[in-house]
């Protein structure tokens, strides 16, 4: 899984349900449909998570490749 932008690139790895429960601990406020992820629509979970946690796509893609 991966999406590749400019100055980013979005590296999913491993279970995506195990990520969304780490992510939905860590920022309570996300939904499940804030973590819908399909393959090819990296760029859209981007775009919803900067919305909801109000930061840029770097720390978003960085805090995804990270979990």
């Amino acid at each position: 899984m991966g999406i590749t932008g400019v100055g980013s690139s979005l590296n999913l790895k491993g279970d995506w349900n195990e990520s969304k429960g780490k992510l939905k601990q860590q920022y309570a406020q996300l939904t499940d449909e804030d973590l819908e992820y399909t393959e090819g629509k990296g760029d859209e979970l981007v775009g919803r998570l900067q919305s909801k946690l109000g930061k840029g796509k770097r720390e978003i893609t960085k805090l995804l490749n990270d979990l």
